[in-house]
């Protein structure tokens, strides 16, 4: 289970290799339900009209407070928003479960699963109204407990001030927790977090200058590169250091939040602490006031950290002044700064408002260029702060004189009609503020950008559900007067139903004239206009959903489970049906389909590399309307423990036949314990089909606390190495674990075998002797599963369990018999087959001092070919760089094997990126993610260090690099799973010989040593 992964402990039990029918379980521990319960509400408008264009109806009901607006264009984006939203729920397996994506395909500056700090805080915002519990709560947790809250590189590409991804951007965390709290009122879960806030918040100390009492920030790591400040400095794309209303703000809302935090906890000593982290939030306050405010624009704006004795604040007013405000940081005398919203000379826009002010001269510079310059596009990130900020001055702050109720709707509006294109609801990076085009719209890449809010600006501004601490709810519409009519219904809220109607004289939703508020169903308050009201709401108790985890999951491409197919459309792929993800969007794409396929019905297979228990399945067919439709039947099967492909029992389907725009759930009992399992889709007219996502839940019982040792476990073929785990139960009770391996692994139990009686709250330990056969290719790793099941009158009911990966490493040793051995000292140079790369020339080669040198003035590569056969078995080439040439952008050694510039597949590291990946060509055609393994992989090599690709009998590559001794995995090559037969399958591979090569843009790049070694004695 994902709370399970830290501790080593050990004792016996069960092996299961493979694949088995767990005997029949009770009708009530069957699979939970896909979806909460909605629990009781209202229902004044039909829903299933407002979702006639989104595809899984059920999940929206389910989920989404409902609105009926009169505004169809803020309706249509509201609907399409939580669309975007939803697309962005991504799976990432047991260890981080949800996250929020902000792209819809991977990045490469990206924390591991593929988040990005940057929008974190908007997507908190938005997504605290959602009625399932499990996304943000795993989301949470990613940033402050999981993988998120994990080192990374201090580089410049990856924000070279902090070392951790939380801090890769500025961050509103503390606050965003609080937020989601304010709705959901489940406060032990924010103040169980409190201990990581506070870590959060004290991880930004570094940037925190003691003298002004403020923190500094780079521009780009405020996501916002190219600003007008940013032009301004030495470095326009950094941006240069300088003290800013984001940061400052960011670090002030969450001070104030964790000091409400503290005070609901009330634990000895939370009192003091609290009121030292408001000492602390005022103090930020002021001094933000005394440098950032310019009394004279009356506006908040950036000053430049260095070569700035004076502290001098930058001319131009920039849309993040209006950030403070979204903290309730600005005092109520700084609202004239509110009047440059609405000024034509200011950020007012017909597709606004702008990041810049129109009077500055930086006001579109280089804007047209290309992405992403924040001096001017309309910015849906910053939008969406500014009217969070406006709501909160409507709402919270006294009358002013500079902006109206009018005014935000006018800009919510405004901000609605800018997310379109061709008609169509749609959002991308950034806008231009006068056109109706977006001029930051990559193609796979920028469709449906989660990277703002815009539901949450509809309830909580718009709409005006302010969320509260107590135990009440706030209601301050900034509806336009002229509205008759407009509802949000069954929004969860603290654990209840909360309904609001505005129904001017009772015609529209006939439950009375005036502002209602249903509560449950129940009509609790009732008023004749809009003025602001506090309507009290007893915290009710939301059934929080059952922790189901997927075990088909592989979001990094990279060992199980593995997808693959009878056939596949080159521009789809049988990985994207396992990625996390299910969405049916064109482009980007994660879909398998069969289009263009030679047979009569084709299958896509998941082998998970050690068996799991199924029961609960669920496959959404893609179907474009055209060349790809969703199929009449299929068939399910899976992997019986003899290696042979069965139907699999105890099927029930829902729906009974295939339907397009919904996930296709199978419920399978009792549940079937196996290894792989394969989807047989079919048209009767033989046409291609497609599956965006194929899932296999498993409901785990949240007593159990299970855990196998740290890993990855290092294994040596054909010796056995200890594993180890434990189990631990909050009650008395039976269980049956099993440990599970890849086919032909061996485990010897170590202690009594059997099903376990727990004592509450005392951990059992577990041990195992595991051995993987002899033949297990260097780089091998699988999956090594622990199923601990409930059990019921001896029944199996449910089962919890963990993961541990197992390694095979590489160790020279294990490869004694030379090949091949230059150390560049004789004359050999000509021995080798060279030829060029690249389309570019062949660099200057010679040998001086023991070492092969390449020299250019230009961009050059060549593939060397060693004069030796490749061995039949597995197979070493090692390479020791003794310099690199230090030019730019290429400065790259590769090695691996090749039959020619057009036939290679060699693994390559770029030293002036500190990256590595891989190149797969034959017959004149590079192949991509699919046979190369993805890219990239961050590298730092020291001189001494030496690279190695290892090729397996069963054709995979797998690089290394080797620093003092030590042998770091880089990539894997997955050649080896290539069809026999294809281009790049086994056989054609067998021929090419090792091979180095070398790429650099200018300078001298030197090799000490080249080795070819096969495996065995020496």
């Amino acid at each position: 289970m994902r709370s399970v992964r830290r501790l080593c402990t050990v004792l016996t039990t069960l092996v299961t290799l493979s694949a088995a029918v767990l005997p029949a379980a009770a009708a009530e521990t069957g699979p939970p339900p896909m979806y909460p319960g909605v629990g009781p509400g209202t229902h004044l408008f039909d829903h299933a009209a407002k979702l006639a264009d989104l595809t899984d109806p059920g999940w929206y009901e389910a989920n989404i407070p409902f609105v009926d607006l009169p505004d169809k264009a803020i309706e249509d984006t509201y609907y399409y928003r939580w669309r975007t939203y939803q697309e962005a729920l991504k799976y990432t397996g047991p260890g981080d479960g949800w996250i929020v994506s902000e792209f819809l395909g991977p990045v490469g500056y990206s924390a591991p699963g593929g988040g990005i700090d940057a929008a974190a805080g908007h997507h908190l915002y938005e997504g605290r109204w959602l009625r399932d519990h499990r996304y943000l709560d795993d989301y949470v947790d990613y940033w402050l407990r999981g993988s998120g809250a994990s080192a990374k590189p201090a580089t410049d590409g990856l924000n070279e001030n902090t070392t951790d991804w939380a801090h890769e951007y500025s961050f509103w965390a503390a606050d965003a927790v609080l937020a989601r709290a304010s709705v959901d009122g489940r406060w032990d879960f924010a103040v169980d977090r409190i201990p990581e806030l506070q870590r959060q918040w004290a991880a930004w100390s570094p940037q925190f200058d003691p003298q002004l009492g403020l923190y500094w920030q780079v521009p780009v790591w405020d996501a916002m590169e190219y600003t007008a400040s940013s032009y301004q400095s030495p470095d326009p794309y950094h941006g240069g250091a300088g003290f800013r209303p984001t940061l400052n703000a960011y670090q002030y809302g969450d001070a104030r939040a964790i000091a409400s935090l503290l005070r609901r906890r009330g634990a000895p000593g939370d009192r003091q602490l609290a009121d030292s982290y408001d000492r602390d939030a005022r103090s930020l306050q002021a001094n933000q006031d005394s440098l950032l405010w310019d009394g004279g624009d009356r506006f908040y704006k950036h000053v430049m950290r260095d070569d700035n004795p004076a502290r001098t604040r930058i001319a131009d007013r920039e849309q993040l002044g209006f950030v403070p405000w979204y903290f309730h940081m600005a005092p109520a005398g700084a609202a004239a700064a509110w009047a440059q919203v609405t000024d034509p000379a200011g950020f007012a826009a017909p597709f606004g408002p702008t990041t810049v002010e129109r009077r500055s001269p930086w006001f579109m510079h280089d804007a047209l260029v290309g992405c992403c310059r924040w001096s001017g596009p309309s910015w849906p990130y910053a939008t969406s702060q500014t009217l969070t900020a406006l709501a909160n001055l409507l709402a919270d702050y006294p009358p002013q004189p500079y902006v109206s109720t009018q005014d935000y709707y006018a800009m919510l509006r405004g901000y609605a009609l800018t997310q379109r294109k061709n008609g169509r609801p749609y959002v991308a990076e950034a806008h231009h503020p006068d056109e109706d085009r977006w001029l930051y719209d990559s193609p796979g890449h920028s469709e449906d950008y989660n990277h703002s809010t815009f539901d949450d600006l509809v309830l909580s501004g718009l709409l005006g559900i302010r969320p509260q601490q107590g135990d009440h709810v706030r209601l301050a519409p900034l509806v336009p007067s002229t509205w008759d009519h407009f509802a949000v219904e069954n929004v969860p809220y603290h654990g209840r139903n909360l309904t609001l109607a505005w129904d001017r004289d009772g015609h529209v939703y006939r439950q009375g004239a005036g502002l209602s508020v249903w509560l449950d169903g129940n009509l609790v308050h009732r008023q004749a206009g809009l003025t602001p009201v506090d309507v009290p709401v007893r915290p009710g108790k939301a059934a929080d959903a059952a922790p189901v985890v997927d075990d088909l999951a592989n979001i990094d491409r990279t060992g199980y489970p593995v997808a693959s197919a009878s056939y596949t459309w080159h521009g789809d792929s049988p990985a994207n049906a396992i990625d996390g993800q299910d969405f049916a969007l064109d482009v980007p794409s994660t879909r398998w389909t069969s289009y263009g396929s030679p047979n009569r019905s084709d299958w896509l297979a998941v082998d998970l590399g050690a068996a799991t228990d199924v029961s609960d399945l669920r496959i959404s067919f893609y179907d474009d309307g055209g060349g790809v439709r969703t199929p009449d039947t299929f068939a399910l099967q899976y992997r019986t423990t003899e290696g042979s492909w069965a139907e699999l029992p105890g099927q029930q389907r829902d729906p009974g036949t295939p339907v397009r725009g919904k996930p296709n759930r199978v419920v399978v009992q009792p549940p079937v314990r196996t290894d792989a399992l394969r989807i047989l889709p079919s048209r009767v007219d033989g046409g291609a089909v497609g599956i965006t996502a194929v899932q296999a839940w498993r409901a785990e019982d949240e007593r159990l606390d299970v855990r196998l040792q740290d890993g990855p476990a290092s294994v040596r073929p054909g010796h056995p190495v200890e594993v180890g785990g434990s189990v631990r139960s909050s009650r008395a009770m039976t269980v049956r674990p099993a440990l599970t391996l890849p086919r032909g692994w061996t485990a010897q139990p170590i202690g009594p075998i059997g099903d376990l009686r727990l004592a509450p709250g005392r951990p059992v330990p577990l041990r195992w002797r595991v051995t993987a056969p002899a033949d297990t290719p260097v780089g091998t790793r699988v999956p090594v599963r622990l199923l601990v099941s409930t059990l019921d009158h001896g029944t199996p009911v449910r089962s919890t369990g963990d993961v541990l990966r197992a390694k095979v490493g590489f160790d020279p040793a294990d490869f004694g018999t030379p090949v091949w051995d230059d150390d560049f000292t004789g004359d050999r140079l000509n021995a080798y087959r060279i030829g060029g790369r690249f389309g570019e020339p062949v660099p200057e080669l010679s040998q001086a001092d023991g070492a092969l040198v390449a020299s250019a003035t230009r961009q050059s590569a060549a593939v060397l070919m060693a004069p030796v056969a490749a061995p039949a078995g597995d197979f070493a080439v090692l390479l020791e760089p003794r310099a690199f040439a230090g030019g730019a952008p290429e400065d790259s050694v590769l090695l691996g094997r090749a039959a020619g510039p057009d036939d290679l597949a060699l693994a390559w590291y770029n030293h002036h990126f500190g990256t590595s990946g891989a190149d797969v060509r034959a017959g004149g055609r590079d192949y991509g993610d699919d046979v190369t393994g993805g890219c990239c992989a961050a590298v730092t090599w020291s001189p001494g260090d030496r690279f190695a690709v290892v090729s397996d009998h069963r054709g995979g590559l797998t690089s290394w690099l080797g620093h003092q001794g030590r042998w770091q995995l880089l990539r894997t090559i997955p050649m080896g799973t290539i069809p026999t037969g294809t281009a790049v399958g086994p056989e054609r591979i067998a021929g090419w010989s090792p091979a180095i090569g070398l790429r650099l843009t200018t300078g001298r790049l030197t090799l000490e040593r080249l080795t070819v070694v096969a495996r065995g004695p020496a």
